[in-house]
């Protein structure tokens, strides 16, 4: 799965280090997945694929009645220009959102987040859509791999 694309730098952190994983674990306070880990330790974030951009829902959303978006993915550093998986606190208390969760992808108004609140913060966490403006959420996936491997296309679905 080449799940990044590879003409755009944006939300793209330095390559990832044994130290910046151990840090962000230590900032956000849980155990990030294996899984997530891999991704960012072949690219460091990045925009997604035009292939893998949508994950399917069964329920409508504010974003689509069958579809959330899912264009990028945050990765672990400080570059100034990009937000990182590290500034989840404080987007957390700046969208008022649930604790504990770990942001992937957004853009304030909506979330794709590891949701650690159910299983606590050293297991494996499921997936949540969070909508921040409507106050509701939506329960995407048991896991992360299982997120990624339901990521499909927006084309496949109707404008």
């Amino acid at each position: 799965m080449q799940l990044f694309r590879d003409d755009s730098p944006a939300f793209t952190q330095p390559p990832l280090t044994d130290a910046a994983v151990a840090e962000a674990q230590r900032l956000l306070g849980v155990t990030l997945p294996a899984e997530l880990l891999a991704l960012l330790r072949r690219r460091n974030g990045g925009a997604i694929a035009d292939e893998y951009a949508a994950f399917p829902t069964e329920r409508p959303t504010s974003w689509s009645d069958d579809h959330v978006p899912f264009d990028h993915l945050l990765g672990i550093g400080h570059r100034p220009d990009a937000l990182s998986l590290l500034d989840t606190p404080y987007l957390i208390g700046e969208w008022e959102l649930p604790s504990p969760v770990v942001l992937l992808c957004g853009d304030g108004h909506w979330w794709i987040a590891l949701d650690y609140r159910a299983r606590g913060p050293h297991r494996e966490p499921s997936v949540t859509w969070l909508d921040a403006e409507a106050g509701t959420e939506l329960a995407l996936a048991p896991d992360l791999r299982t997120f990624l491997e339901q990521l499909t296309a927006t084309s496949a679905f109707d404008a």
